[in-house]
C-alpha cells in the first residue's frame, strides 16, 4: 500500500483497493505516505550537510525513488547505510538493489529488538558507533503498541557517540475531530498491523537526550521545507534531535 501511495511497482491489486479507500476516507490532498517520503529525503540531505556518512534506517520499507544509499552516496560513495525491517519482502528487495554495493546493506530484524540490531554482523561491519550516526526512524514507532518506544530510541540513543541526530516521523490526531478520527481509525482497520497515533506530548517524548533542533516538532512539510509545498495532511508529526 506504501509502495502504491508514492507511485511504485511492488504492490498488488488488494493493496491498490484498499489505499483508494484509505485515501476517499480520509479526504486529503497530500497523501502522508508522500509526506513521510519527502520528510526523509529533506532529513538525510540534511545530515549529510552536517557531515553525518553513516545512517541507519530503521523500518525502511521497500526501496523507491530516493533512497537513503542513493542520497548518501551521490554525497559521498563511502558512505554506509544498514537498511532494517521485519518483513523479509522489503529485505529482499532491498538486498537486490544493493547486490553490488559494498558500503549498504538490508537486515532482517525487528525494530522492538534494539539490542540485536545494534549487535547484527552487519550492522557492525559497517557502523562505528564511536563516530556520529544518522538514525533514521521514520514512521515506525507508530506501529509499536506492545512494548516501550521511547526505550527502544533510547537503545539506539545510549549506543551512539555525541554528534549523532535522530529523524523521527510519527502518526498523530491532533487538531482533527471525532469525524476525521473516526475516519482514520475505519480506514486503517484492514491493515493487519497493530497502529497507535500518539500526541505532540509523546513524540517530543521520543527525543529525550537530544536537543531538538530548529522548527521543532512539526507537520512534516513545515520541517525545513526546500520547495513550496500543499496543506500538510496534518496527520504526521516529525522532527530531528542531535546528541
Amino acid at each position: 500500500m506504501y509502495d502504491y501511495a508514492l507511485g511504485g511497482k511492488d504492490n498488488f491489486a488488494a493493496d491498490r483497493v484498499v489505499a483508494e479507500q484509505m485515501f476517499k476516507a480520509l479526504s486529503m490532498k497530500t497523501l502522508p505516505t508522500t509526506e513521510n517520503r519527502r520528510f526523509m529525503r529533506r532529513a538525510v540531505r540534511f545530515l549529510l550537510g552536517q557531515g553525518i556518512r553513516q545512517f541507519l534506517d530503521i523500518g525502511c520499507g521497500l526501496p523507491g525513488r530516493g533512497n537513503v544509499h542513493d542520497l548518501a552516496h551521490k554525497a559521498d560513495p563511502q558512505a554506509r547505510v544498514v537498511y532494517v525491517d521485519y518483513d523479509p519482502v522489503a529485505v529482499n528487495h532491498y538486498s537486490a538493489v544493493l547486490s553490488a554495493d559494498a558500503n549498504a546493506t538490508a537486515i532482517h530484524a525487528d525494530a522492538r529488538q534494539a539490542g540485536e540490531i545494534l549487535t547484527h554482523p552487519d550492522v557492525i561491519r559497517l557502523i562505528d558507533f564511536d563516530r556520529p550516526v544518522g538514525l533514521l526512524m521514520i514512521s515506525v514507532l507508530d506501529v509499536i503498541t506492545d512494548q516501550d518506544p521511547a526505550g527502544i530510541v533510547a537503545t539506539f540513543r545510549d549506543a551512539m557517540a555525541p554528534g549523532s541526530h535522530l529523524a523521527l516521523a510519527h502518526t498523530t490526531d491532533e487538531g482533527k475531530s471525532p469525524e476525521e478520527i473516526s475516519a482514520g481509525h475505519a480506514a486503517l482497520k484492514p491493515i493487519r498491523e497493530q497502529w497507535r497515533v500518539r500526541d505532540r506530548r509523546e513524540i517530543t517524548g521520543f527525543f529525550d537526550g537530544f536537543e531538538i533542533l530548529e522548527p521543532g516538532i512539526v507537520s512534516l512539510p513545515e520541517w525545513r521545507p526546500d520547495r513550496p509545498y500543499d496543506t500538510p495532511s496534518g496527520w504526521l508529526l516529525g522532527g530531528m534531535g542531535r546528541l
